[in-house]
């Protein structure tokens, strides 16, 4: 009732802005009086394509203006989704590498999640979306988004502050201070920042047991954060051939969570109780890390040869207790401790070279990585003598190593409208998994040709046609390869499999863009896919989740984004994409092979209203889909913001109501009832009110260079 309450008020507030920009157009005697007398116009080049990958303008473009953070501007960028945690996705599928300026950041996901939300729309000048990359990338990069800032090189210093306050059942809030100094051939720049506050969690599931009971899972879950972080880096011009840049960064996050949990079972009509077990499961978890990046270009006419050196030092602490009683009596059930170490360590390297022969361009480069992550987790279980025991059943040592040399050509030349890109790419892989208390050893070595190409021609500065192709690699990550266990609650968990292959997928992407409507047609198939299964003990009632590589699947993704202008005062962004996905899966001693389709409509509503006052309306539905195991309902989300400068144009405010019907929970249901039958429903606190501050200062507009980031720093997640 109360939030509906508010989309009223706020909804009133809008209309009385727009009747009155409506009086201001009729007293300039403007030819458009009412909406029913408008024509339909395209608004101004927005989106354009490069190599057939959209490139969305971000500073000025008022379908972003109202955005808090560039993570908010993702969410309405085509081709992009950001989920309910944050989670960045292109195609509807592809977790994509984070570029800033054309190089990979160096981050950790809660440092990357943080550093976009630092930076303000007006930060940045245009969002390129590339969800095909050439073989010159690294093959685990199946897609890439580059974030281009804003390019200023005025001598002197400049500072930016940045501050933001999430309100929802509790508070979070996110501080940012940018310094930049310009001495000419030197630039200096320092980041800090800190975040601090509360977010919450609810999971909640119905089954329905082996032996008819029914049960309902319920878990809470409060997660107390904090986060420190520091940049510093120097930009060193030695003359307009070379330059040098150094950067160091250190990052510290600590968190105490509690989940709260019960196990309620009933007999099968539900009029009688079996059961009813309660469960706590405090959390002590903290992640500290540093990274060091040197880099180095030269650049002679048509001549450049780069080189980048990256260093990465992750440590991870996490104490858990697990206790389990029974509700009605408060007897204690079952009571056990777990200590984790997590330590990984990575270095790369890589040097590029590229020369411009007339309309040609030659580029090759090599790199090589080394990674190392050491995992200990040690279980003890509260035993009949009230003592505390080491439980061998659930410990483990787990040691992973994996190096890569890689290597590319490629060519590229243009003639007059049409445009050819060609590369192959070669990339050498060895590892060992050591799983040191089962004694499991898995050594790999295995090499790889990844071809790409792509061509597009240019017909007129309004019709503009491009087709590419690749094939690309997946290694699994390190959480994947773990074998662990990683409780959800006392009857579920996951684990991790030692023995996952990398799959490989090829696809081919047609993009036409008609002068801002721009459509792409993506097709594609993956081998090897790597998922994860439920596995039901009918027994014990225990629920896990594993690892496994999936035969194959076939894909395809239709997506269109077309913007107009109604009047110079409201525009409307609409995007529609459509899924298909074709998953043959072996589960247990059949084969679920489905054809699944499904789509996602959204549009963004941008108002320029009297006073400096912008009004933007968003709304994202999501239809019915999944796979072939589960079925995922349909969700939909609608935000409204208001924006506008104070004092010159150097303080920027910002207030946002997200998700005002608190309807984008994800409910999941399992499709095959004669296996399991199991619904449950994720819950994530994402209606929340947000009040977003942004203040510049100082004489420079010098904008600093960011620090870059491995695709293997992507796979410690």
């Amino acid at each position: 009732m109360i939030t509906r309450l508010w989309f009223f008020i706020l909804l009133l507030f809008l209309s009385f802005f727009v009747k009155s920009q409506e009086r201001d157009s009729l007293k300039s005697n403007d030819s458009v009086k009412t909406i029913s007398e408008v024509t339909i116009q395209y608004s101004r080049r927005n989106v354009e394509l490069n190599e057939g990958n959209i490139v969305m303008r971000v500073a000025n473009n008022k379908d972003f203006k109202t955005s808090t953070n560039i993570l908010e501007v993702l969410r309405k960028t085509p081709n992009v989704t950001v989920d309910a945690e944050d989670g960045i996705f292109i195609s509807g599928r592809i977790s994509p590498s984070i570029f800033i300026n054309g190089k990979p950041v160096a981050m950790s996901s809660q440092e990357l999640q943080a550093y976009l939300r630092s930076l303000s729309p007006e930060m940045v000048e245009s969002i390129e979306v590339n969800t095909n990359p050439s073989s010159k990338y690294d093959a685990e990069f199946k897609g890439i988004i580059d974030i281009k800032l804003k390019k200023n090189t005025n001598p002197g210093w400049r500072g930016n502050y940045n501050g933001n306050i999430y309100v929802n059942r509790f508070s979070y809030r996110e501080n940012s201070l940018n310094l930049s100094y310009n001495a000419g051939k030197i630039a200096y720049n320092l980041q800090l920042g800190y975040n601090n506050g509360i977010s919450t969690y609810r999971y909640n599931a119905l089954q329905r047991l082996a032996n008819t009971n029914v049960m309902r899972t319920s878990t809470d879950q409060k997660d107390e954060g904090k986060m420190y972080n520091l940049q510093a880096g120097i930009d060193f011009r030695i003359d307009d051939k070379n330059r040098i840049g150094l950067n160091f960064r250190r990052n510290f996050s600590e968190h105490e969570r509690i989940r709260l949990g019960s196990l309620y079972t009933t007999n099968q009509d539900e009029t009688e109780l079996v059961f009813n077990t309660e469960s706590e499961n405090p959390t002590s978890y903290n992640q500290s890390n540093y990274g060091i990046t040197a880099d180095y270009s030269f650049q002679n006419k048509n001549f450049k040869l780069s080189f980048l050196g990256n260093y990465l030092s992750v440590e991870n602490k996490q104490n858990d207790d697990f206790i389990n009683k029974d509700k009605p009596t408060s007897q204690l059930l079952s009571y056990w401790k777990s200590d984790l170490l997590n330590k990984i360590t990575i270095y790369t390297s890589q040097i590029d070279v590229s020369q411009k022969i007339k309309n040609a361009t030659f580029e090759a480069g090599i790199k090589y990585s080394s990674s190392d992550t050491n995992n200990h987790i040690r279980y003890d279980t509260l035993a009949a003598n009230n003592q505390f025991a080491f439980d061998p059943f659930r410990s483990n040592t787990f040691s992973y190593k994996e190096r890569i040399w890689a290597g590319y050509l490629a060519y590229s030349r243009k003639f007059d409208k049409l445009q050819i890109n060609a590369g192959l790419r070669l990339e050498n892989t060895k590892s060992i998994s050591n799983a040191i208390t089962i004694d499991s050893v898995v050594s790999r070595n295995y090499l790889e040709w990844l071809p790409s190409f792509s061509t597009s021609y240019s017909f007129n500065k309004n019709n503009e046609l491009s087709v590419s192709y690749s094939r690309k690699i997946t290694r699994p990550v390190f959480s994947q390869l773990n074998p662990f266990r990683f409780y959800f609650s006392p009857l579920n968990y996951w684990i991790g499999n030692p023995y996952l292959q990398p799959s490989f997928t090829n696809q081919i992407k047609a993009t036409y863009r008609y002068k801002n409507w721009v459509t792409s047609f993506t097709i594609g198939k993956e081998k090897d896919v790597m998922t994860r299964y439920p596995l039901y003990d009918p027994e014990t009632n225990v629920l896990e989740y594993l690892g496994t590589n999936l035969p194959y699947r076939n894909f395809a993704v239709l997506e269109t984004n077309f913007p107009v202008k109604i009047t110079k005062w409201w525009n409307i962004n609409t995007q529609f994409s459509g899924f298909y996905n074709y998953e043959f899966r072996p589960y247990l001693d059949e084969v679920f092979a489905l054809k699944i389709y499904n789509y996602e409509i959204r549009m963004n509503q941008a108002f320029t209203l009297p006073k400096g006052f912008t009004i933007n309306v968003f709304a994202n539905y999501e239809s019915r889909t999944g796979n072939s195991l589960y079925i995922i309902k349909p969700r939909y989300t609608i935000d409204i913001s208001v924006q506008k400068f104070w004092f010159e144009n150097k303080l920027n405010t910002k207030l946002s109501f997200n998700n005002i019907f608190d309807s984008y929970d994800q409910r999941l249901e399992f499709r095959h009832k004669q296996i399991m039958d199991n619904r449950f429903r994720h819950w994530w606190d994402s209606q929340k009110l947000i009040l977003a501050l942004s203040y510049n200062f100082g004489e420079s507009k010098y904008q600093t260079k960011e620090i870059q980031k491995t695709e293997e720093e992507n796979r410690t997640r």
